[in-house]
């Protein structure tokens, strides 16, 4: 599993300011050794989405001697001074983002004096894309053919010379939209939601690609890698190619499949928008119930599915050119449904969860089931969560723990949370994420040296299905605000997870089957996927797909037990062992008892280890916040179902002290007894010696 960090390195007490990162160090190189770092995220080379030559400048600029002597360097410097000590660095393209900058520039503009933050000096003027588009700047700048030979041209045969004009993202009264989470609200620069569904968009994108990769990045990530879906919030998009490539799908379907409101209207001439606003809808108020709507969001997700993959294909394709293989990623924004599909088009799964909180295991399930077979790195989100209030407390010398509790618990659980360096806290606060370098490199150390401890696989008896069709709509008004207060309301029920916090809050390891619904992804579902579980539960499961009721079927003839609660899918097979729970009843979500058994307070996770061990990962919530420490928990009793029986036990703690365990029998349960639990221990069930 990759050590990720989150590397944006922007400055503290000041704005996060996108695209540009600041410049980079060679001492931030050592910092990352001592974090004993895989990989970098978020971590080279952002400012493509200001202007191409500011990209090369980022890559290769020249710095200067007063710089040099505290040892900055250009990206490419400090890409290569990563890889000596074997860490890679990811290129950070952001996609969704297109910038305009005031300036201060000399009288014969051939100087920049000040951009972004001003200072008074020179004249005024903007600058971005709309003036690298515009060869503005001739002076400053390469001349858009430069890049572009032929020129840009879009889907109507124009030329284009201005970039925004023509790539950013509509609503329905054709006003472009802001990326409104970037733009510092006391500034006066502007960032436009631009459209990959727009030819030309990608066009430049691949420019930024090409780039980034010249400048020796291992890989690229594409940020906002759901857009221009991510623009529903403002009640977009509709540009001209997404009404365009909206057209073209409906003309595509069945004429069965097309809603019955289309009746009499003419295809070839259809726009979405203008017919919308007709009827008195803005795709704003109730999206969901707006005609057509359920069309439209299946015809986004083709595109973007489709459009992501053009991009990774043509990363790789370039970087085989440079006789490389390159990492391709993106940023899978909390992982929802839209994502999934985009999934195998990636090598590393990147997520920035939704709401960080200081508790999440069954989250973090669910991301290890997303991922599945490849590496996934998590970050933390500023917004609807406890990262501006941890970050106090780590200021004033305290919340160790509780930082210590955010690592300790993806690892336990199946993924990776990146340590912070500098990392983003929104648009609004005036500061970056730091951890105590001490603390970040003593939680780094243990998970490195005990990296044989953590695995993919599980040997966890329950399963707990997630299904997209079933679940979206109840996510989406739980979850439904812009994504800079990430609020989430409470009182809208989500069984699904109702269930997974009940299992995760009783210390039940479970595991989580996503079963799309052929739309947002291809329905993969099959029983030998669920043959190894002694219970499955289906959390208002009410829609099931021809695929997923014939897995249902062969995993209950296969003898496995099925729960279910609230709805029931029609074409659920009916079978002696389909239960019915309550979706907070612990006990009857479990009809095979508890495979761990515990006293404590814990989440629990029973990981297959590569030489036939098991790994009971255990990590103790129980933060005191008088004392500002996780009680150190004494004489905690554990039964645990395994597969097979072991011979030894051995607990590892976080602090690195392994102790052995006097192992006994109840029944079909190993019992141990742990001395004391503090914020993150591993028992370790095994034969022979523990390597």
């Amino acid at each position: 599993m990759h050590r990720g960090v989150y590397f944006d390195a922007w400055f503290p007490r000041q704005h996060c300011y996108h695209p540009s990162l600041p410049p980079r160090r060679l001492r931030m190189v050592d910092d990352l050794v001592d974090f004993r770092a895989t990989v970098l995220v978020w971590a080279s080379m952002g400012g493509g989405s200001l202007a191409l030559p500011y990209l090369e400048q980022e890559a290769f600029g020249p710095v200067d001697a007063r710089s040099r002597f505290y040892g900055f360097v250009n990206d490419s410097e400090f890409i290569a001074a990563c890889h000596e000590r074997g860490i890679k660095v990811l290129g950070i393209v952001f996609e969704a983002q297109g910038w305009e900058f005031p300036v201060e520039l000399s009288e014969a503009e051939d100087e920049v004096l000040a951009i972004n933050e001003l200072r008074g000096a020179g004249k005024r003027a903007w600058m971005g894309l709309r003036e690298f588009s515009a060869n503005r700047y001739p002076k400053l700048w390469k001349p858009v053919e430069h890049y572009f030979p032929d020129g840009l041209v879009n889907s109507d045969g124009e030329p284009v010379t201005d970039l925004i004009e023509e790539c950013v993202v509509r609503d329905i009264h054709q006003q472009p939209c802001h990326a409104r989470w970037v733009e510092c609200p006391d500034r006066e620069h502007q960032c436009y939601y631009m459209d990959r569904n727009n030819p030309v968009w990608r066009e430049y994108l691949k420019a930024v690609i090409r780039i980034q990769l010249d400048a020796g990045v291992d890989g690229i990530q594409l940020d906002e890698a759901e857009l221009p879906m991510g623009a529903f919030q403002y009640g977009a998009c509709f540009c001209k190619d997404c009404m365009k490539g909206f057209r073209e799908y409906l003309e595509a379907l069945q004429p069965s499949r097309v809603d019955i409101a289309l009746d009499g209207v003419d295809l070839a001439t259809f726009h979405y928008g203008e017919w919308l606003l007709e009827q008195g809808y803005d795709f704003k108020e109730h999206r969901e119930s707006t005609p057509l709507f359920g069309d439209y969001y299946a015809f986004q997700c083709l595109a973007i599915k489709r459009y992501f993959g053009e991009l990774a294909d043509y990363a790789r394709e370039y970087g085989r050119s440079l006789g490389r293989e390159i990492i391709v990623s993106g940023n899978f924004f909390n992982l929802e449904p839209m994502y999934l599909a985009l999934a195998d088009d990636v090598d590393l799964v990147i997520t920035e969860m939704r709401n960080t909180t200081y508790r999440q295991p069954e989250w973090y399930r669910y991301v290890a089931a997303f991922a599945g077979d490849k590496d996934v790195v998590v970050v933390e989100n500023p917004y609807g969560g406890v990262v501006p209030e941890l970050i106090g407390l780590l200021a004033e010398g305290k919340g160790h723990d509780l930082f210590r509790l955010s690592l300790y618990e993806a690892a336990a659980l199946g993924a990776n949370m990146s340590v912070p360096y500098g990392s983003w806290m929104g648009s609004v606060i005036e500061d970056s994420f730091y951890a105590p370098h001490g603390l970040a490199t003593e939680v780094q150390a243990f998970l490195a040296d005990h990296e044989r401890l953590i695995a993919r696989q599980t040997v966890n008896e329950v399963a707990v299905v997630f299904s997209v069709e079933s679940t979206r709509e109840l996510i989406g008004k739980a979850d439904a605000s812009d994504n800079i207060t990430n609020r989430r309301d409470e009182s809208v029920v989500v069984p699904y997870r109702v269930v997974t916090q009940t299992l995760a809050g009783a210390a039940v390891p479970f595991d989580v089957v996503i079963w799309s619904d052929g739309i947002t992804a291809p329905d993969r579902a099959g029983a030998e996927a669920l043959a190894r579980y002694s219970t499955v539960v289906l959390p208002d499961v009410f829609a099931l797909t021809d695929a997923q009721a014939e897995a249902l079927r062969g995993y209950l003839a296969g003898g496995g037990t099925v729960v279910t609660t609230d709805r029931v899918a029609d074409n659920l097979p009916p079978h002696e062992n389909v239960r019915t729970a309550h979706r907070a009843v612990l006990d009857e979500l479990l009809p095979h008892g508890r495979q761990v058994d515990t006293t404590a307070a814990v989440a629990a996770n029973l990981q297959q280890l590569p030489d036939g061990s098991v790994a009971l990962h255990l990590v103790n919530y129980d933060y005191d916040r008088d004392a500002d420490a996780v009680r150190v928990l004494t004489d905690v009793p554990l039964r645990v179902r395994l597969p097979k029986d072991r011979e030894h036990a051995t607990v590892i703690s976080s602090d690195g002290v392994r102790t052995p365990l006097g192992l006994g029998r109840e029944g079909d349960a190993h019992v141990v007894r742990l001395d004391r639990l503090g914020v993150y221990s591993v028992v370790v069930f095994h034969d022979g010696e523990l390597s």
